[in-house]
Order: C-alpha cells, then structure tokens, then sequence
C-alpha cells in the first residue's frame, strides 16, 4: 500500500524559509512533485523531479525561490522555500507518479494529505 508522508509545513513570515519533506513508503524510484492550492483557488503544480534527479521542473510562480532535490537512499524528496511570500500560502501537497511528464502536465497517481504553509506579511 502507498502512502505519502510529508512534513516541514508551519507559520513563517513573509522573506522566510521552510522546507518541506516527503517521504513515500510503498513506491520508489518515481518522479516526484510538489502542488499547492490556496482556498478558492485551483491546484497549482509547482515542481516535480524525475527518479534520477537529473530533470526538474518549476512554475513561474516559484522558479529562483524554490528548490526540490531528493535523496533515492533515504526514498525522501525536498522542497527547499525561501524569499517566501504571502501568496505562497497554500495546503501544499506531495505527489508521484512513474513519468516526471505527467506530473509537469498536473497529473499524479499518488498524492500526499497536505501540509499547509502559512506566510504571513
């Protein structure tokens, strides 16, 4: 059975830093995302990383701030945050899925229960 275990989530003000970490059990070597959605808006994909490591991806939204790396001994991915902003506050979600493509599309197979990220100003 999957299951998507993240953590790191928290109140930071704005200029902060969090880091984010998933750690799936049940699958390895997948590519790996992270999505976001704040109240009223629609899930917005972020960044994913492929199994190697080697492809990443990052929305406008986030590109320079963000970081996603993962460590395939420890089957853990991370999402470094920094220079965070009030309008990074979402419930931020863990993903996976065998193609890094279909997660750069906004698709997964696998998802995370959230960890909300509060930045305020």
């Amino acid at each position: 059975q999957v299951r998507m275990v993240e953590s790191g989530g928290g109140s930071v003000q704005a200029g902060g830093s969090l880091r984010l970490t998933c750690a799936p059990s049940g699958l390895s070597l997948y590519a790996m995302g992270w999505f976001r959605q704040a109240p009223g808006k629609e899930r917005e994909g972020i960044s994913c990383i492929d199994f190697s490591g080697a492809q990443t991806y990052y929305s406008d939204s986030v590109k320079g701030r963000f970081t996603i790396s993962r460590d395939n001994a420890k089957n853990t991915v991370y999402l470094q945050m920094n220079s965070l902003k009030p309008e990074d506050t979402a419930m931020y979600y863990c993903a996976a899925d065998t193609t890094w493509a279909t997660l750069v599309a906004g698709r997964a197979g696998y998802w995370g229960q959230g960890t909300q990220v509060t930045v305020s100003s």
